[in-house]
């Protein structure tokens, strides 16, 4: 297949969806008129052909387009430029899925650790993953280091920086790396646990590989990195360069875009090369239905083409109390992240981070 297969949905009326249709087709390919172009290779294989058009109710229909694998460079950025660069301006336009080709979805690589590669490195071979986030920003290294202690004495499986610690001033990435790491290996050598760091990688493609050449210095091997932020370009490029580190994506900013979130945050951050993908959970503090949570889960640990499993991160405002009914609706093969429902414990973090991690154990299989 030398076409990749995309789905928009477009709030069109009956009578205009067909040409809606084409004129998406051109604008994502070629656009331009196609009557003004006389070369034959161009027509047959790069402008977009329109292959179905399914009315979903309300005014709106699915759009399915044939997308020349040519056009994209085998890169990233432009492939989301083919994928939705000028369509994602028309605001009666979604981006809701695509089908890749084997030999494109294996070129891009996917993730080195996967599933297997995180559980190996926790040293749970069948129970759920769990993770916490270290807060507030604004705390110095030392502090965070303190809460980060405490969550390793909670057996915590992945502590990892919350999205907003940066570079900046008051928690330096090489301090705060230092601090941490030193902090959770002390605590979790007393705990008996495998807890990994992951500390937040920013800034342009230079300064997240100081930033990860740094966290390897302190034995870190597990990062977190907002793609939507840095950039997919850059984001692919420093997995592809440490592939011993694990990479745990998060979702901020991916809802600047009209990109459905199992394509992008299950589909297209697992092609890139996420181990691991954060996304809010239904009932929590973000819109996501279970049937989107359900549709990402699926998309990141499906089967795909031969690449690795991404390990679901739901998040975004869960608690203790939600592990059964989460385990029940994902399954074990799924990473638990409950961040201020812990700290909120405050002096006693480390026992609320404890029944944490002894209650996934006791529902391992969901």
């Amino acid at each position: 297949m030398d076409r990749i297969h995309v789905t928009y949905r477009v709030r069109a009326d009956a009578a205009a969806i067909a040409a809606r249709a084409q004129a998406i087709a051109v604008e994502q390919s070629v656009e331009m008129p196609v009557a003004a172009i006389d070369d034959r290779t161009v027509l047959d294989e790069i402008v977009g052909r329109v292959e179905d058009i399914a009315d979903v109710g309300d005014g709106r229909f699915d759009v399915r387009i044939a997308l020349a694998v040519s056009t994209t460079g085998g890169e990233p950025g432009q492939l989301m430029n083919m994928l939705f660069g000028n369509a994602s301006i028309l605001d009666d336009v979604e981006l809701r899925d695509a089908e890749f080709p084997d030999a494109m979805a294996r070129g891009f690589g996917g993730p080195h650790q996967g599933l297997e590669g995180l559980r190996a490195m926790a040293g749970a071979s069948e129970r759920a993953l769990t993770c916490s986030a270290l807060k507030p920003q604004g705390l110095p290294p030392e502090g965070l280091a303190r809460v980060a202690a405490a969550l390793a004495r909670g057996r915590i499986d992945i502590i990892k920086d919350d999205h907003g610690l940066a570079d900046q001033p008051y928690s330096p990435f090489a301090r705060r790396v230092e601090a941490c790491a030193a902090a959770i290996r002390v605590a979790a050598a007393a705990s008996g646990a495998r807890t990994r760091y992951a500390p937040s990688v920013t800034g342009d493609l230079d300064a997240m590989r100081r930033q990860i050449r740094c966290a390897i210095d302190n034995g870190v091997d597990m990062v977190l990195v907002a793609p939507m932020i840095v950039g997919l370009p850059a984001f692919h490029a420093v997995v592809r360069e440490f592939p011993a580190m694990g990479f745990m994506a998060h979702p901020a900013m991916a809802g600047a875009a009209r990109i459905a979130p199992p394509l992008l945050l299950g589909t297209l951050f697992r092609m890139l090369g996420a181990d691991a993908t954060v996304f809010p959970n239904h009932g929590g503090r973000f819109g996501y239905s279970p049937e989107t949570c359900r549709a990402l889960a699926r998309a990141a640990l499906g089967p795909d083409r031969g690449l690795r499993a991404c390990v679901p991160v739901p998040a975004g405002g869960m608690t203790p109390e939600r592990v059964p009914e989460m385990l029940a609706f994902y399954g074990a093969d799924v990473m638990l992240l409950v961040g201020g429902a812990l700290l909120s414990a405050r002096e006693r973090l480390a026992e609320e981070a404890a029944r944490f991690s002894d209650s996934v154990a006791e529902h391992a299989h969901g």
